[in-house]
C-alpha cells in the first residue's frame, strides 16, 4: 500500500495532461500511486493517461461516464487506499519536493488534518489581475490561526495543493453537492467539525488559469453561490446561538450575505457602514448606523455578533483594528465574511 494517492480528475484534459504527469514523474518522494479518474473524457485523455500507465507501474485509471467533478473525485477518494490523498488538477504542475515536504509535515504533525502549500499562478497569456490577487491572498494565510479567521471571506487553500488524511475527509462524507464549490464546501465542514489545517511558507504548486477552469465555466463557482455556502454555515457555526447578528458594510456583498443569511433564519439586527449617504437609512427593513454607534448597539443584546461584509481592499485591516479598539474579538464577538 502506498503512503500516498495523487487523486486527479481528468474530463477532456489532453491539452495539459502531459505536463501534469511529468510533474509528478520527477517527485524526490517515490511512496505514492497516482489515481487517475477520467470522467468520461471525449478528447486524446485515455490515450494518454494509458500511454503513461505503461511506463508508470504506480499509476491506476479509473474510467467512468462523465457524472463531474464532484463524482470523479469521490470515486477516486474511495478507491484510494493510501492514509494519504494529495489532490492535483490534470492541468497544474507540481514541484519536485511537494510530496516529501507534505507528507514528512503530517507524519510529523500527527495532529493536523491538512496541509497545503503556497501556490504560483501561471497561464499562456498574461495572468489576470484578479486571479494574482486571489493568489497573493492565499498565499499570505500561513499560520493555522490566519486560515481559521479567513475562511469565510472566500477559499483560503486551493484545492489542488492539498493533501489530506483520508479516512478525515471521508468521516466528514466526503466531497458533496450542496450547488456550490465542492472544495469550500469540505474546507467549511472540515473547520466545523474542529478538524486542523496547516500551510506550508514553499511555493511547491503551478496553478494554471485558463477559460476552461470551473470556477470560470460552472454556475456553482459564482459570487451568488459562494454566498449561500457561507450563509449556511455561518448559519450552523459561529452564528448558530447568536441572538443578533450585525453586518458592518451595506454594499453589494452585505446586501447579498443578508439575503442569504435570512433564508438560513439568521437573526439579523442592523447595518453598520461609513457612507454618511446611507447612515439614518434602512436596508432589508434594518437601520443602517455610523460605525461609532456599535458600541450602544451591542450592548441592546445578551449575545451578538459583527459580520464584516466589505470586499475593498485593505478595508479589513482598518475594520479590525476599530472593532479591537471596541474590545471585540475576532473569532469570537466578530467574524470577516466578505
Amino acid at each position: 500500500m502506498p503512503a500516498v494517492s495523487v487523486l486527479m480528475p481528468c474530463y477532456n484534459s489532453a491539452e495539459t495532461l502531459d505536463e501534469a504527469l511529468e510533474s509528478l514523474a520527477r517527485q524526490t518522494y517515490r511512496d505514492f500511486e497516482i489515481l487517475a479518474v477520467d470522467d468520461g473524457s471525449t478528447d486524446r485523455t485515455s490515450e494518454i493517461l494509458q500511454a503513461w500507465a505503461g511506463q508508470f507501474p504506480c499509476m491506476r485509471i479509473l474510467t467512468r461516464k462523465h457524472g463531474g467533478i464532484i463524482e470523479a473525485l469521490n470515486a477516486g477518494l474511495q478507491a484510494s487506499t493510501a492514509p494519504y490523498v494529495a489532490r492535483m488538477d490534470a492541468d497544474d504542475r507540481s514541484s519536485p519536493e511537494r510530496l516529501a515536504r507534505q507528507v514528512a509535515f503530517l507524519d510529523d504533525h500527527p495532529e493536523i488534518d491538512l496541509v497545503s502549500c503556497r501556490v504560483v499562478p501561471f497561464s499562456a497569456t498574461p495572468v489576470s489581475q484578479g486571479f494574482q490577487i486571489y493568489v497573493e491572498w492565499q498565499n499570505s494565510l500561513l499560520s493555522e490561526a490566519d486560515i481559521r479567521r479567513e475562511i469565510f471571506v472566500e477559499s483560503p487553500l486551493p484545492h489542488p495543493s492539498v493533501t489530506f488524511r483520508r479516512q478525515v475527509v471521508l468521516q466528514a462524507g466526503g466531497y458533496q453537492d450542496y450547488g456550490w464549490a465542492e472544495d469550500y464546501d469540505l474546507w467549511l465542514r472540515l473547520y466545523l467539525a474542529g478538524r486542523r489545517f496547516a500551510k506550508l511558507p514553499e511555493f511547491l504548486l503551478e496553478w494554471r488559469e485558463h477559460p476552461g477552469r470551473l470556477t470560470r465555466s460552472d454556475r456553482r463557482y459564482s459570487l451568488e453561490n459562494f454566498m449561500r455556502a457561507k450563509a449556511y454555515y455561518l448559519a450552523r457555526g459561529p452564528l448558530s446561538d447568536r441572538e443578533a447578528v450585525i453586518l458592518w458594510g451595506a454594499g453589494m456583498l452585505g446586501r447579498r450575505l443578508s439575503k442569504q443569511l435570512a433564508r438560513q433564519s439568521v437573526q439579523l439586527a442592523a447595518f453598520i457602514d461609513i457612507d454618511p449617504r446611507k447612515i439614518g437609512r434602512t436596508l432589508r427593513s434594518l437601520p443602517i448606523y455610523a460605525p461609532e454607534d456599535l458600541r450602544k448597539l451591542w450592548g441592546c443584546y445578551a449575545h451578538p455578533a459583527v459580520l464584516v461584509t466589505v470586499g475593498a481592499r485593505g478595508a479589513r485591516q482598518v475594520i479590525r483594528r476599530r472593532l479591537e479598539g471596541f474590545g471585540l474579538q475576532e473569532g469570537q464577538d466578530w467574524w470577516s465574511a466578505g
